[in-house]
């Protein structure tokens, strides 16, 4: 386990890294069994929030905040411990923590798009904007419903207006030039995963998806890891902000926001590890 000095590298210069298979195909069923429990209102627990991320649009993006809450097999997803390593590895931390999770679902048909945007921008209470996020495939992932695009390199060209980026009608991102430096040209490479694939991004990258009009879903799973040294620095509001029990400018720690790797090793969970 563990990246080489090479795959670190291309993912600090380009914002992002196809990592590969991390999960076996029998695993991804059991969380493809598990989320379809969680859609249908059967699991244990709630997560922080369901909904079409759409609003009342014909088109539809599920979106299920903190399904770990909810479920005991996304819960051991988050401590993945070749997901975990590789974050710490690309963040440069001995420390990893979960920020939250993040279930986009596209339908078949009529899975609607997820705009060009960038992460951090939209978590406005912690700080320094240094996640990753570990996007991972429930089903194959490819042009035709709707992967990931990222644009390369731009996120190393801080904040794009509150994060939000124009989306052209060909899906290409609708950019401010002067916000991008000069000598920079926009790339737009697409993302293909495979199921039980893990593919990593910084959370200031440019990506979006367009939307799903092929007969196959679209369920991934993307956690979202902050580095130990994350503050809870309040500007506006956000979803978890009611889960924070430290004060404006302390590290963010707390049973939410809960350790995973610590000093080159799975932070122990309250459960055995399941196999691959």
């Amino acid at each position: 386990m563990g990246l080489t000095a090479t795959q670190v590298a291309e993912f600090r210069e380009r914002g992002f890294l196809k990592y590969g298979k991390v999960l076996s195909n029998e695993r991804v069923k059991v969380l493809r069994q598990h989320l379809d429990g969680v859609f249908a209102g059967n699991s244990k627990a709630a997560p922080e929030s369901k909904r079409n991320l759409l609003g009342d649009s014909e088109l539809v993006v599920i979106q299920v905040v903190n399904i770990w809450e909810a479920d005991e097999e996304f819960h051991r997803h988050i401590y993945e411990p070749e997901i975990c390593e590789s974050v710490a590895q690309l963040m440069g931390t001995d420390t990893v923590r979960v920020w939250h999770d993040q279930i986009q679902y596209k339908p078949p048909r009529n899975g609607g798009p997820t705009n060009w945007h960038q992460d951090h921008p939209y978590w406005p209470i912690i700080q320094p904007a240094d996640l990753v996020s570990a996007w991972l495939a429930l089903e194959d992932a490819d042009v035709e419903n709707g992967c990931m695009w990222m644009v390369p390199r731009s996120h190393k060209w801080g904040p794009h207006k509150g994060g939000t980026i124009g989306t052209n009608e060909d899906f290409t991102p609708g950019y401010d030039p002067s916000l991008v430096p000069p000598g920079e040209n926009i790339e737009v490479v697409p993302c293909e995963v495979k199921a039980g694939e893990v593919m990593f991004h910084h959370c200031l990258t440019w990506h979006g998806s367009p939307p799903n009009r092929s007969e196959r879903g679209r369920p991934a799973i993307a956690v979202h890891y902050m580095p130990g040294y994350t503050r809870y620095e309040p500007a506006n509001g956000h979803i978890m902000e009611h889960r924070v029990t430290v004060k404006a400018g302390e590290i963010l720690t707390g049973p939410y926001f809960p350790t995973v790797w610590e000093k080159g090793a799975i932070a122990p969970p309250p459960f055995a590890q399941p196999s691959k």
